[in-house]
């Protein structure tokens, strides 16, 4: 009962208050600070009580990852392009087109710096951390979704909200099926780099965006 109500209250503070408090308006020193402590917490938990090592399997199965994932990335492009087509046709490839340099820069730092610590904290500790803590996989991920949008409150913009919670259901799906945060790294990274890329990267601030 005990380590339940740590747990609990574990989950409550980084999940729910944490990411809450950033939508507040004080100092950005000690948001990141937060922030900080937070992901060093998490790091901490992954490395010394569930044990999870970072090392790259040798025994993902790339082949299986590839094939649906492609088919979700096609998709997703095909259905964002359009959207960007329809709501502001200029902003179509705006920044590959007008400054390639900061695209690319861009891009990397997304992927090493927003990306992954991303997954390692809402795929990779939340679904080993939590997933006794719900009666089914399908909460879990639903959970997992919730609070992967909540996290993208202080963007304070409903369509990232809800970018993000379809992102956290594809994610959810990704890691419980691989158990591998590789892989669903590399998934977020393409999707996100593609929304960047197509023209909606202004309402996820983007920098270069500007018209």
């Amino acid at each position: 009962m005990k380590n339940t109500s740590f747990v609990l209250s574990e989950f409550f503070v980084l999940f729910i208050v944490l990411p809450a408090s950033f939508t507040l308006e004080y100092s950005i020193v000690i948001k990141m600070v937060l922030a900080v402590i937070g992901f060093a917490y998490i790091i901490f938990m992954l490395k010394r009580i569930l044990r999870i090592s970072f090392r790259v399997s040798r025994e993902i199965k790339w082949k299986s990852f590839w094939r649906p994932t492609l088919v979700r990335f096609i998709t997703i492009a095909l259905l964002t392009t359009v959207y960007v087509l329809y709501r502001d046709a200029e902003a179509l490839f705006f920044v590959p087109r007008t400054n390639l340099g900061l695209f690319i820069v861009i891009l990397f730092v997304y992927s090493v710096l927003s990306v992954w610590p991303q997954e390692v904290i809402y795929r990779t500790f939340f679904m080993e951390r939590y997933k006794g803590l719900f009666k089914s996989k399908a909460l879990l991920i639903f959970i997992n979704a919730i609070v992967f949008s909540l996290a993208h409150l202080f963007f304070r913009n409903t369509l990232v909200l809800v970018l993000t919670f379809l992102g956290g259901v594809l994610f959810g799906l990704t890691y419980l099926k691989t158990r591998s945060t590789t892989l669903v790294t590399i998934e977020h990274a393409l999707y996100g780099n593609w929304l960047f890329t197509v023209g909606m990267g202004k309402m996820l601030a983007f920098p270069g965006m500007d018209q």
